[in-house]
């Protein structure tokens, strides 16, 4: 019996792709000697389910899941089915309100053994938390009336709306202030995880296709569970995004609703960004959009939370400067090719992926994949433990202007500057082969760097440092390339 229980638990933590830091503090919870109020949040499809489930086998003491756009009354009938589960009840109990709820929970708890932690694990809270709800009241009683006074409670509370999760339990300044004992926030994978992931599905592909996937889908597990590794990404996406209704395109619109209200202001925000590759202001937002600023600044704080956009400095980190981009590569994706009927061509994909249309896209979602992996840059470049500052900068073209590289204007999207008085001016270029300048770019480059200079009034050494899929052709251009970081690098 115990060596079965062995090799279960083995199968099951193979299931788990990365997530180290994170098991590793759920581990701390179950070995402490109090209780624990343990907090799972991040964007939709993260995979922060089944991050719980695995972990715990799926061997709660109490489970809940809210349920999407239900009543109080509706929320709390759920929660009596699963009480009656749970506690081997022969009819579903009814609670007038969440304090009644709780209280049934408390006396649950009681009769399970002392000499153990007992889980309990709430998904979805945001749902729970219906309009006039006593919720979030009742739980804080629940927690300091109850849990916290005893040492062998963890509760396990998890919600894909992170603007709720942070706003209601991280941050709260009522009875949960500073009740959170594991705060574990879930990101995407980067590429090393996405390929460790797709290599456990038996995913044959190479780096080049693996980074493409990333382009299109990011490292979301949810969109990538639906991936067939024994089709080429070619077929994937025709299935997943163009065929009648592929499970892709009819995501989109479930996505934005199930996170936020009022989605519309908030889908009209990546909407936006999703047509300025050079990302953003916050008023040139509010004068694009109409937003009152107040709305603006709540629906810009939120995408962020959930990692559909990110802030970024502008060369010489600037506050006022700051801009958004939209950093979700679905979203980007979606708007690029699927928001609109592209003629009902369900091998739309196949028959369109090597066209130019295609290959601008790719040119800039490698640079958004760049934008996620600087760390692995860093490291690549050698300077991973310096101090950095990283940003983009612009100049808007100046059509009156006599120098010809001012009237078309300049744009550096990603910028290191080093503690060390270097700053590394990045080129960022996705191609299928080892990628050649020629004269024209080589003299662009001295340009820019010339104007970037003067317009700063920077000092500092200026690098020119390409991040390449395979690399800068050997040539008589390669001269002003200092610093070179291959596709390979952002992997490790």
């Amino acid at each position: 019996m115990y060596l079965c229980r062995q090799i279960m638990d083995m199968v099951m933590e193979q299931k788990l792709i990365a997530r180290d830091r994170e098991r590793s503090m759920l581990r701390d919870c179950m070995e402490s000697d109090r209780s624990e109020f343990v907090v799972v949040y991040g964007r939709r499809r993260v995979g922060k389910t089944f991050l719980i489930d695995q972990y715990f086998k799926m061997d709660y003491d109490f489970s809940f899941v809210g349920s999407h756009r239900s009543t109080q009354r509706v929320q709390l009938r759920n929660f009596g089915k699963a009480m009656k589960q749970y506690v081997g009840l022969k009819t579903v109990p009814k609670y007038t309100d969440w304090f009644d709820a709780f209280d049934a929970l408390e006396e649950h708890l009681s009769n399970l053994p002392a000499n153990r932690k007992k889980v309990v694990f709430f998904d979805e809270m945001p749902w729970i938390d219906t309009q006039k709800s006593d919720f979030v009241e009742a739980l804080e009683n629940f927690w300091n009336g109850w849990a916290n006074r005893r040492n062998d409670i963890v509760f396990v509370g998890s919600g894909s709306a992170t603007s709720w999760m942070v706003d209601k339990l991280i941050e709260n300044q009522g009875g949960l202030h500073a009740r959170i004992t594991a705060n574990i926030y879930l990101r995407p994978f980067n590429l090393k995880e996405t390929e460790e992931y797709l290599r456990s599905h038996h995913c044959k592909w190479d780096r080049y296709q693996i980074a493409q996937c990333y382009m299109l889908f990011g490292g979301v597990p949810f969109y990538l569970s639906l991936l067939k590794t024994s089709q080429s990404l070619v077929q994937n996406v025709d299935r997943l995004c163009f065929a009648p209704n592929a499970p892709l395109r009819i995501e989109f619109e479930e996505l934005y609703t199930a996170l936020f209200k009022h989605a519309d202001q908030y889908i009209s925000v990546v909407k936006t960004l999703s047509q300025h590759k050079e990302g953003m202001t916050r008023n040139d937002l509010m004068k694009t959009l109409k937003i009152e600023g107040r709305n603006l600044t709540a629906v810009l704080r939120n995408l962020e939370r959930c990692d559909f956009i990110a802030k970024m400095a502008r060369f010489p980190n600037k506050s006022t400067d700051t801009i958004y981009r939209l950093v979700d590569f679905y979203t980007l994706f979606y708007y690029k090719f699927l928001s609109e009927d592209l003629s009902g061509d369900e091998l739309w994909w196949s028959h369109n992926f090597q066209s130019h249309s295609v290959e601008a896209w790719m040119g800039r979602a490698f640079e958004l994949l760049c934008l996620c992996h600087v760390g692995q840059i860093k490291r690549a470049l050698g300077i991973s433990g310096m101090a950095t500052n990283v940003s983009s900068w612009r100049l808007l073209a100046d059509k009156s202007n006599q120098d010809p590289a001012r009237r078309e204007g300049a744009q550096i999207d990603l910028i290191i500057d080093r503690a060390d008085r270097m700053i590394h001016l990045c080129e960022m270029k996705f191609c299928v082969g080892p990628y050649e300048l020629k004269d024209a770019y080589e003299k662009k480059l001295r340009q820019r760097m010339t104007i970037f200079r003067e317009v700063t009034k920077c000092k500092k050494a200026l690098v020119n440092t390409f991040v390449t899929t395979f690399g800068v052709a050997d040539g008589m251009h390669k001269s002003i390339v200092n610093n070179e970081v291959t596709l390979d690098e952002l992997f490790n």
